[in-house]
């Protein structure tokens, strides 16, 4: 007789994001994400602003994951949430949604590290990388390097000591009056341009990582610039950005590469936000083949913030039983 799927309803809300997905036995069905366009108008995330609208937002998100899941409540196996890091009143409102309706369905609630789950993400869709692996992470809040050496089995080997790698580009992108979030467009931008300024690299011993002063000196430069030439940005922005991109590549290339030296490992993974970002994935491919590296990039839609990663990571967390109390409380950082 065939033993029934194990079917999970996964919820993420640790910032601007509000998303579920439905998974069955490892299978993503559904993957549905509500972002949050009002911040765009404020030139960042107003954390009140998020947590009201996740609370608008999570059951119609979470019903539509059903739906297009054709997956019924009564069906459900357990629910899993991000715990953190992250803001914490999006956090609340997701975790009290989902410790809620696990209590109402009398089934195993299961709580998630939001960076775990980003590692994570490489094994929703082959090919999937080999433990142990090193992961990159690289988002507007965090900048990590991961050795993964199991499902639950996870170091931190580096981490910025300032600003995120995404952080750096949405600040520069303001700096440069670009429309937040700017990332996107700083990598569309660059695309037409060319790397043509420099901007100093930080020379952080070990596997942490810098980008303040790098926002600071991108500051400076276009102060001068722009004094010397009240048209400098306007007529030069494919190439600032193009500049801008490559020195931000740079730091976190030099980074992984000797992260790999230093381990000696050659499966590596990239997750996170900024892993959808065009350079950044030619510049690695383009290491892979030098250094004859694995290289993991998961699905676009898996790269930034969604629920499909939070699902794999509680799936492998049910299979070993690995259930959360009803009083688990949510927490706004590290790799808890």
């Amino acid at each position: 007789m065939d033993q029934a799927p194990v079917r999970l309803l996964a919820i993420e809300s640790s910032c601007d994001d509000t998303a579920a997905a439905i998974l069955s036995d490892g299978k993503i069905l559904s993957n549905i994400i509500s972002s949050q366009a009002i911040h765009a108008k404020y030139g960042g995330i107003v954390p009140e602003v998020a947590s009201r609208m996740h609370q608008e937002n999570i059951n119609l998100v979470v019903d539509a994951a059903l739906q297009k899941a054709g997956v019924k409540l009564s069906a459900l196996d357990a629910i899993a949430c991000t715990a953190g890091p992250g803001l914490l009143g999006s956090l609340t409102v997701g975790i009290s949604f989902a410790k809620a309706l696990a209590l109402s369905l009398d089934i195993p609630f299961i709580s998630i590290n939001h960076m775990k789950a980003h590692v994570l993400s490489h094994f929703i869709d082959d090919p999937t990388p080999v433990f142990p692996f090193l992961c990159l992470t690289v988002s507007g809040g965090h900048t990590q390097i991961v050795l993964a050496e199991g499902f639950d089995e996870m170091k931190v080997l580096g981490q910025t000591r300032d600003d995120a790698a995404g952080e750096a580009f949405d600040k520069s992108g303001k700096i440069l009056g670009l429309s937040y979030p700017a990332g996107p467009e700083i990598d569309r931008l660059a695309s037409l341009g060319k790397p043509v300024y420099s901007f100093p690299i930080p020379q952080i011993e070990g596997l942490d990582f810098s980008f303040s002063g790098l926002k600071t000196a991108i500051l400076y430069f276009i102060r001068d610039e722009v004094k010397k030439d009240p048209g400098f940005v306007q007529h030069h922005l494919h190439d600032i950005c193009a500049s801008i991109q490559h020195a931000i590549v740079e730091i976190l290339a030099r980074k992984i590469l000797a992260a790999s030296k230093m381990q000696g490992i050659r499966d590596i993974g990239i997750a996170g936000g900024v892993a959808a970002n065009s350079g950044l994935r030619k510049k690695l491919s383009e290491m892979a083949v030098e250094h004859q590296w694995n290289l993991y990039f998961p699905a676009m839609q898996y790269c930034t913030d969604n629920a499909g990663m939070i699902a794999i990571a509680a799936y492998h967390q049910f299979l070993a039983g690995n259930f959360s109390p009803l009083d688990t409380a949510p927490f706004v950082r590290g790799m808890e």
